[in-house]
């Protein structure tokens, strides 16, 4: 597994921990399809949550959350209509009231606990 890879797999097991511990339902993990990839979806109590996840093991190339661009957030919208529209049509679309898009941004300590800052309803 090439070190990206692996900080980013790093990055979503906190992440997806981290919500797990604040009440989150994990539904979904790395749902991908032609147009990209989905790395958490979650329910909060009756809201949807999409979830993007940047880990960075430093912040010599900025910290993970200026790498959500409003380029970026549109594609995770456009990714979240597809999630919605399969689930709907297998059927497989549990009951909620309403979306939220939340960014987990995970600074990976070099000795530690990771540095975890959630951010909902970010975009």
């Amino acid at each position: 597994m090439r070190a990206k890879d692996a900080i980013g797999k790093y990055g979503e097991d906190v992440a997806a921990r981290h919500l797990q511990e604040s009440g989150l339902e994990i539904l979904e993990r790395n749902w991908r399809c032609r147009a990209g990839e989905l790395d958490i979806v979650a329910l909060d109590g009756e809201t949807l949550v999409f979830c993007e996840v940047k880990t960075r093991s430093g912040v010599g190339f900025g910290t993970p959350l200026e790498a959500i661009t409003p380029v970026k957030a549109a594609r995770i919208r456009r990714l979240a209509v597809q999630w919605l529209n399969q689930k709907r049509q297998s059927e497989q679309l549990r009951y909620h009231r309403g979306l939220r898009f939340d960014v987990v941004a995970v600074l990976r300590a070099r000795s530690g606990a990771a540095e975890v800052t959630h951010v909902t309803a970010a975009f």
